[in-house]
């Protein structure tokens, strides 16, 4: 093969891969659901929360229903934390709405109180526990990568 020939098929090469990896594929969501106006509002119901052992939960939106982002409520008692600080690949955000919390990210901690963002960038160590004498309750946003 010349030079020529192989420069022609190198670049031909590298064009259809940047194609192929340019493409966004759109997730899907389960084929079951069909989205309606009653089932798009979601009102609260402590009957239909998931009992923890600090606390309770309510998804919203889990990733069953939602095409990528998940919505879900989290009450922890005071002194306690859902888990362990840990990592993982999806970026995440909860907004305070209750309650003092105490924030680990990557080594350093805050306190914040109602009305309040905290994000955790992909893979960055991260934790959040009660750090009041009331529950705390936030909300959980995430991407689910399926």
């Amino acid at each position: 093969m010349n030079a020529l020939t192989t420069i022609k098929t190198t670049f031909a090469v590298l064009f259809f891969q940047q194609i192929a990896f340019s493409q966004e594929t759109k997730k899907e969501t389960p084929a079951e659901v069909k989205h309606t106006i009653e089932n798009c509002v979601n009102h609260f119901d402590l009957n239909k929360a998931t009992k923890t052992k600090v606390g309770y939960q309510y998804w919203f939106a889990d990733k069953n229903f939602t095409e990528e982002n998940t919505l879900k409520m989290s009450i922890v008692e005071p002194g306690k934390s859902t888990h362990a600080p840990h990592h993982h690949p999806e970026e995440e955000f909860f907004y305070i709405l209750e309650g003092s919390a105490s924030f680990f990210l990557d080594g350093k901690t805050v306190v914040v109180g109602p009305n309040t963002s905290l994000y955790c960038p992909p893979n960055a160590e991260h934790g959040i526990s009660n750090a009041g004498t009331t529950d705390l309750k936030y909300l959980v946003i995430k991407k689910d990568l399926r």
